[in-house]
């Protein structure tokens, strides 16, 4: 039985990240045997240029996750191979800045789909292979804590994942098997920001600072993962903006937004 990793939006970014601390953790660790991780996303030749950049063996799944038939090309992977799943990183996501109009509909079901059913369908399937000890990393976004004007969609979408990952982590602490939900600002050097712009209008946010780095973000939130925690926040902003969504009404939080978007 193979130990593995999965890890989907693996060729650019947090996925990319995630991918090369696993590698580095297991060379500092090796009695944390990982034979294998099966890295997921739509760019064969990303996915294929990455095995240069680590030195466990790398499984190259290239599927779109937004696909209705990525669901059966995962479960048919599993039942065939039967493996032990040592961690899990749903990595996978996109977002789009602008009004309702401005996002078409293509967009704003792909948000729902890759930020909302690819992860839920990821556990549902992957649980069955996971025994005690195992690791569920999905990443959330700071904007899971509060609504947005502008990011409506992508905002509502992290919600769901955040508040389906903390009720997951209960479900299955039993088994101890822990879930933590990833909740960064802004991260300046992934595709994240340059995709989310690419609408009729982008100019609702004039500024994306004070921004994370992706290493940063991907070492601090790994950190808390290995630790168990049930949230991360990886980074001063997305803490303080946590502590405040629990006290401040979302009303008030979106006239905040309104003023630090034209900033």
């Amino acid at each position: 039985m193979k130990r593995i990793a999965v890890v989907t939006g693996a060729s650019s970014g947090l996925g990319r990240e995630y991918v090369k601390l696993l590698d580095e953790r297991l060379a500092a660790h090796p009695e944390e045997k990982l034979d294998e991780i099966w890295v997921i996303a739509r760019r064969r030749d990303r996915l294929e240029a990455l095995q240069r950049d680590v030195r466990i063996p790398l499984r190259v799944i290239p599927l779109d996750l937004t696909s209705p038939s990525f669901e059966s090309e995962i479960r048919q992977l599993y039942e065939s191979e039967r493996p032990d799943i040592a961690f899990l990183i749903n990595a996978a996501g996109f977002g789009k800045i602008g009004s309702y109009a401005d996002i078409s509909e293509q967009d704003a079901g792909r948000m729902v789909d890759l930020n909302c059913r690819a992860p839920v369908l990821m556990c549902q399937l992957s649980i069955p292979y996971m025994n005690e000890g195992a690791r569920i990393l999905n990443v959330c976004s700071t904007a899971a804590f509060s609504s947005f004007q502008y990011l409506g969609i992508y905002c509502a979408s992290k919600s769901f994942l955040y508040r389906y990952s903390r009720a997951l982590r209960v479900e299955l602490l039993k088994w101890r098997i822990s879930v933590t939900a990833v909740c960064p600002y802004w991260i300046k050097d992934t595709e994240f920001i340059p995709v989310a712009q690419k609408t009729d209008s982008h100019s609702y946010i004039r500024h994306f600072e004070p921004a994370s780095r992706r290493t940063t973000v991907a070492r601090w939130s790994m950190a808390d993962t290995i630790n168990r925690f049930a949230v991360s926040t990886p980074g001063p902003v997305c803490t303080l903006h946590r502590i405040f969504g629990k006290i401040i009404p979302n009303e008030l939080m979106a006239g905040i937004w309104a003023l630090i978007r034209r900033i």
